[in-house]
């Protein structure tokens, strides 16, 4: 089997790292990056998922080239032993109709979807999330493609996980800017 093109070049790797590093706005950074991944993949869409770890169902952050209807399908649960949540691993599925995993197939075949490749979004091995990317075919991806991803992956993670510690730093500011004085020894 010949070895497919990579797809993702230094350059582009490189703008995506210091984006990530000086975007202001998380969610109009991750947009950009599901939009990205689409179009240099070429592929038919992208959505990047967050984990709510009580409810232990994924929900979209963002995505870019999918439908509305697609994207409200149902919920997505953290359940599958073989999924990209739960090993902490790049999955790819080449047939989303015959993996045992997949919880809307029929969903995905309306959609145009033939195969896609699940990359967690992890902060110190923790696995917040995960960059989903939908293809209207079966496809390889170059190694370093699926490595550069995995780089992606970490660095997201790192922003929310930074983003969520900045919004509960400001949470207790807040809370303690209306604590009556005297608790406050003033």
């Amino acid at each position: 089997m010949q070895q497919p093109d990579i797809m993702f070049n230094m350059s582009q790797l490189k703008a995506i790292c210091f984006a990530i590093a000086s975007y202001e706005d998380l969610n109009l950074l991750i947009h950009h990056l599901a939009e990205g991944a689409t179009k240099t993949f070429k592929a038919k869409g992208c959505s990047i998922m967050l984990l709510d770890e009580i409810e232990k169902q994924l929900f979209t952050v963002s995505s870019f080239g999918l439908s509305e209807e697609y994207q409200q399908k149902g919920p997505v649960f953290a359940k599958d032993k073989d999924s990209a949540l739960i090993k902490g691993e790049p999955v790819y599925v080449d047939d989303m109709q015959t993996f045992p995993g997949i919880q809307y197939p029929e969903a995905a075949k309306a959609e145009g979807i033939v195969s896609i490749l699940s990359i967690p979004i992890k902060y110190r091995g923790a696995v917040q999330g995960v960059i989903r990317i939908y293809q209207d075919v079966s496809r390889n991806f170059h190694p370093e493609d699926i490595d550069s991803l995995k780089l992606l992956g970490v660095n997201l993670g790192l922003v929310i996980e930074n983003n969520g510690l900045k919004n509960f730093v400001e949470q207790v500011k807040i809370a303690m800017g209306n604590l009556p004085l005297r608790i406050m020894g003033e």
